[in-house]
């Protein structure tokens, strides 16, 4: 066994390394520009408007969550829109203020039905 020449193929090797290296953090940063524009194409804005009434995506872990309980809460009112998407509602409840994500957010619709029109009775079969 010959030392020079056995260092000189362990620098080789070491340079491979470096190069492979560098080949890894290239694609991994292509990569992750290639998925944040994928997210960034995905995001809806919200068109929120202050005064307007919103329910609340409630997103906390519960230990025994009913099955046909809504995840949603509210309705809210928007008082502030802050930078970034964030918005400022108060309950009606409590009258507390706080700052949310807007994507948490969804307009509150506040129709109410008149069951005259939507009930049939069920003796009237055909």
């Amino acid at each position: 066994m010959d030392e020079k020449r056995a260092g000189e193929k362990r620098l080789l090797q070491l340079e491979e390394l470096e190069e492979f290296r560098g080949n890894t953090y290239e694609n991994h940063k292509l990569y992750k520009e290639k998925i944040k524009k994928w997210h960034d194409k995905r995001i809806r804005n919200r068109d929120l408007k202050i005064g307007q009434k919103v329910l609340l995506f409630n997103s906390r872990l519960r230990l025994f969550p009913g099955k046909l309980k809504s995840s949603w809460t509210g309705p809210y009112q928007i008082i502030n829109d802050a930078v970034n998407g964030t918005f400022e509602i108060q309950g009606s409840e409590h009258g507390r203020s706080f700052k949310v994500n807007g994507h948490r957010l969804k307009l509150y619709n506040d129709e109410t039905f008149d069951e005259k029109e939507e009930s049939t009775p069920l003796s009237e079969t055909p």
